[in-house]
């Protein structure tokens, strides 16, 4: 489903994420009369070979892994068909390898896309904890690359409740 001539709204997306991310993606996508590409990026495998429609070829991290499936993940597909195909927007999927900023930002840049959608992680101690360490994909995008960066809430905290790491 992906026209020559439109312009790209790019979204990482994630098995489990909310549909309110896909949905943010899919409006912009909608204004901006553009077209809209779901990449997924698998952070255990690494890219040895970019293909011509941007996705990836690429070999596990761990060397004991042999004929693991490196394409979209077929449910995560279908979840995308079920959201965007009543929106009524084009869409196309990529599959990406390695450090999830790094190989959105890539991409971006190979399809010249308008936009970049990310959610947040939820605000939990352990994603806390996990996106201390790891940092923000969010936060790497937005300093490492020229395209706007919209960051949809997926779990927001209402306003005075602690967040977990401001808790006792």
């Amino acid at each position: 489903m992906e026209a020559q001539n439109l312009s790209t709204v790019l979204v990482g997306v994630i098995p489990g994420m909310p549909d309110s991310v896909l949905r943010t993606a899919a409006g912009f996508t909608r204004q901006l009369d553009a077209q809209l590409v779901c990449a997924f990026v698998d952070v255990s495998e690494y890219p040895i070979e970019n293909l011509p429609d941007g996705s990836v070829r690429s070999m596990p991290f761990d060397p004991d892994v042999i004929g693991t499936e490196t394409t979209f993940p077929r449910d995560l597909s279908d979840r995308l068909a079920g959201v965007l195909d009543p929106l009524h927007v084009q869409w196309s999927t990529r599959y990406l390898a390695g450090e999830p900023a790094k190989a959105l930002s890539s991409l971006a840049e190979q399809l010249d896309a308008e936009l970049i959608v990310v959610g947040t992680r939820d605000s939990t101690i352990r994603d806390s904890v996990r996106e201390f360490f790891d940092g923000s994909v969010a936060t790497r995008l937005a300093h490492r690359q020229h395209r706007p960066v919209l960051v949809v809430p997926v779990n927001p905290v209402s306003a005075g409740t602690p967040l977990p790491w401001e808790s006792d």
